[in-house]
């Protein structure tokens, strides 16, 4: 109440059904977890909430107003986001499958086409996320709704509001994870069919690509 934030309940379910919504984020978690297990699919999720406070911290310092002001920065950003999201999905559309002995799961997780480390998987999800100028706007435009004009620090009430919103979002992230990747062990998803869910999945990284390159502020 201090900081000038209300109507909290609302913010709070507003921010869940927005996560829930299907996206790049969502499909890379759940791709990432498919094939090589809830570790991967975490790292990917942890990649996309450190984009995610980027966002937040931007928006509270001005800097995502100045990117809804110029169109020549929310260009570049967006030509970024784009190329990112293309160059995604052509790695997954071109990967090979690799040798049966390579493939073996372990641990009861779900054999990789592609096995990734881990922290490049975490930059995966970092990258996608704080390359997208409509995660910026969105936050510009979603957030103040629930600040006061007359708070007294409007910078601070927004980013305690981005932590909430961040961390509600990491909950269902990560349940996404291991929820994809217990259905993938059950389905028994490895070898020739991990490699076509990469193809699939790849094909639509670069239909997301594509859209984002397409769209308008």
């Amino acid at each position: 109440m201090q900081l000038g934030i209300h109507d909290i309940p609302l913010f709070i379910v507003s921010g869940l059904l927005l996560n829930i919504a299907p996206g790049p984020d969502s499909i890379l978690i759940m791709t990432r977890s498919a094939t090589q297990g809830w570790r991967a699919g975490s790292a990917a999720a942890l990649g996309i909430g450190a984009g995610t406070c980027v966002h937040v911290l931007a928006a509270a310092l001005g800097l995502s107003a100045l990117l809804a002001a110029s169109s020549w920065a929310f260009t570049l950003l967006k030509w970024m986001g784009a190329a990112y999201l293309v160059w995604i999905g052509l790695q997954m559309l071109l990967a090979r499958r690799r040798r049966g002995g390579e493939a073996a799961s372990t641990s009861g997780e779900a054999a990789a086409s592609v096995a990734l480390p881990l922290r490049k998987i975490f930059v995966q999800g970092f990258l996608s996320n704080v390359l997208n100028p409509k995660v910026a706007l969105f936050f510009l435009a979603f957030v103040p709704q629930f600040i006061a004009p007359d708070a007294p620090h409007k910078a601070l009430a927004f980013i305690v509001l981005g932590a909430i919103f961040n961390f509600n979002g990491m909950l269902w992230c990560h349940f996404l994870a291991l929820s994809t990747a217990f259905a993938s062990a059950r389905l028994r998803v490895g070898g020739a069919l991990a490699q076509w869910l990469n193809r699939a999945i790849g094909a639509l990284f670069l239909s997301f690509g594509l859209k984002l390159a397409l769209s308008e502020r």
